[in-house]
């Protein structure tokens, strides 16, 4: 049995699928493979289409700024636009079997140091933006899960997501997406642990420690494979809807840098020799507002200019999982100290992973 699942604004998802024929399995089995070949017909064709765009039908000249610039925006764009819609539509039926409240479920009467594994790990495939930062916060203050696992949770969710980890399996390469997958992990997990044992938990807001007493009504219902489906196909929709303005404009400003910039300036910047690279590089990315989908281009095009990796993933992480809007969204439920031992944790872990990374590559 599954809870009833909510929409992105908390609204019960009218479309289920329970008012339609029910298709049979090999009929979704043979669309499925159908969809998957010409998902794969379209990305071989972005290379050639990319190059025969920007220099043939545009005639721009092979080598200029302006055509590599020109190149990678139109191969990028629709690449990730491609890899994003499959793997979020397959998250999402995913995330079918893994609801909110199962989550809760999975980490309450936990050890704690097993509950922050636990929670990094559910972080990942489980649903979660800035706007539900403070129901999930509420929710596991209410199932009574350990201040300590809740963060591993908050931090871990935002922070190793889907779409973060296609964008950069599609972007820069699988190495950097296992190597973003596993210091993520590691700062979620050591970062919940670490606040856990700081005892902080007079710090939550008062209205917030009351609602422990109150008891969330849930209604379960069984999900069907259609449905599972359609949740996949709704993913699609409300996340790759959301995000693909950040795509194209994270692809532009990488565009940009990936035709102007001259490599030996990056390198002189934010290259493995400057440690100071790395602090600033968390300290320019805390006030930034964006997402995975707009940030990951960027690091894809300073790479390639010269930047080191640990610098460049800092960056990206402090972006992603320090954001100064999800800070005022947490304000609500956290009083200003404990948002600052949050930052000043998860900041430590970011730099440490940083400055190690660009020890070790």
């Amino acid at each position: 049995m599954e809870p009833i699942q909510l929409g992105g604004c908390g609204c019960p998802n009218k479309d289920n699928g329970t008012n339609k024929p029910a298709m049979s399995k090999g009929r979704m089995l043979l669309l499925g493979i159908a969809g998957l070949a010409g998902w794969y017909l379209l990305y071989s064709l972005l290379l050639p289409f990319s190059q025969f765009f920007a220099y043939k039908l545009l005639r721009l000249e092979q080598g200029s700024q302006l055509g590599a610039a020109v190149q990678f925006f139109v191969y990028d764009t629709p690449k990730v636009m491609l890899l994003l819609t499959l793997i979020v539509f397959v998250v999402g039926m995913i995330r079918s079997f893994f609801t909110k409240e199962r989550t809760r479920k999975y980490l309450v009467g936990r050890n704690e140091t097993i509950g922050n594994i636990l929670a990094a790990l559910l972080g990942i495939v489980t649903p979660f933006c800035s706007c539900s930062a403070v129901p999930l916060f509420i929710g596991f203050v209410q199932a009574g899960v350990p201040l300590g696992v809740t963060f591993s949770f908050l931090i871990s969710a935002p922070m190793i997501n889907e779409v973060a980890l296609v964008l950069l399996y599609g972007l820069v390469g699988w190495q950097a997406a296992a190597i973003y997958l596993g210091s993520g992990l590691m700062i979620a997990i050591v970062s919940g642990w670490v606040i856990g044992h700081l005892h902080l938990e007079h710090l939550i807001e008062d209205w917030v420690q009351e609602m422990r007493s109150v008891r969330e009504l849930v209604i379960e219902r069984k999900l069907t494979w259609p449905d599972r489906i359609n949740m996949g196909k709704t993913a699609v929709r409300e996340i790759v809807g959301k995000v693909w303005l950040y795509v194209i404009a994270g692809i532009a400003v990488g565009a940009a840098i990936h035709g102007y910039v001259p490599e030996d300036f990056m390198a002189s910047i934010m290259g493995r020799d400057q440690w100071w690279s790395v602090p600033v590089a968390v300290l320019i990315g805390i006030p930034m507002y964006s997402n995975a989908a707009g940030i990951v281009p960027v690091m894809e095009a300073l790479l390639g200019q010269g930047a080191a990796l640990g610098t460049a993933l800092a960056f990206m992480m402090s972006v992603i999982a320090l954001s100064l809007p999800e800070m005022v969204i947490l304000r609500k439920v956290l009083k200003p100290k404990l948002i600052a031992v949050f930052v000043a944790v998860v900041g430590s872990g970011i730099l440490c992973t940083g400055w190690l990374f660009n020890l070790l590559f």
